[in-house]
């Protein structure tokens, strides 16, 4: 008998540690889940693997506290809060380089919208010339030629797709295909023998 109320003591007392557990695992976890959702939406947008990371470790904590496995939520949560504020950090870090890629693209941008369609049109006129004309000038063979009608034409395109990546505030990309077209266009008027105004 007594070593029955010895295990049925032992047994209340582990049931009542685990009890008292609860509370501080379910609140710790709560207080972690609560800024993981503050950032989350930023993340997966600027750091989406880290947030990948992260909730893998608060579904495992997650998992523990289901099992009533409140020691390792307790164990496991100064880490997984260390995880978030990295998180948070890698966030705020590529936030700021966007922004500065974005002013960037923005200055380069003023340049390039003036000097690309500049370009174009110099390559138009001289397509247009060179249609009216019997035979090629000296230097421009056939293919060339119609190597640049076609490379005028996916310029057009390209620079069409690069004005509505900017208005769209994706200024970055939008530079990036606008430097593809000058990049091309350079070639083509090289190639048509038009020489700088």
């Amino acid at each position: 008998m007594r070593r029955y109320l010895l295990a049925l003591a032992a047994i209340t007392l582990i049931a009542s540690g685990c009890s008292q557990q609860r509370a501080p695992a379910t609140k710790a976890l709560e207080s972690v889940e609560k800024s993981l959702n503050a950032v989350k939406d930023d993340a997966a947008r600027y750091a989406p693997d880290g947030l990948k990371g992260v909730e893998a470790q608060y579904d495992r904590l997650k998992e523990s506290l289901d099992k009533k496995e409140y020691d390792n939520v307790l164990a496991g949560t100064p880490q997984l809060e260390k995880a978030v504020a990295s998180l948070q950090d890698a966030v705020a870090a590529s936030k700021a380089q966007v922004r500065a890629a974005t002013a960037a693209a923005k200055s380069e941008w003023a340049s390039l919208s003036t000097e690309v369609p500049k370009l174009v049109d110099s390559i138009q006129a001289r397509v247009d010339e060179l249609s009216k004309k019997k035979h090629l000038p000296w230097g421009v063979s056939k293919d060339e030629f119609e190597g640049a009608k076609t490379g005028l034409d996916s310029m057009k395109t390209n620079w069409a797709e690069a004005s509505k990546e900017y208005k769209s505030g994706n200024q970055p990309k939008a530079v990036e295909k606008a430097k593809d077209v000058k990049q091309m266009a350079e070639e083509i008027r090289e190639k048509l023998k038009i020489k700088e105004a």
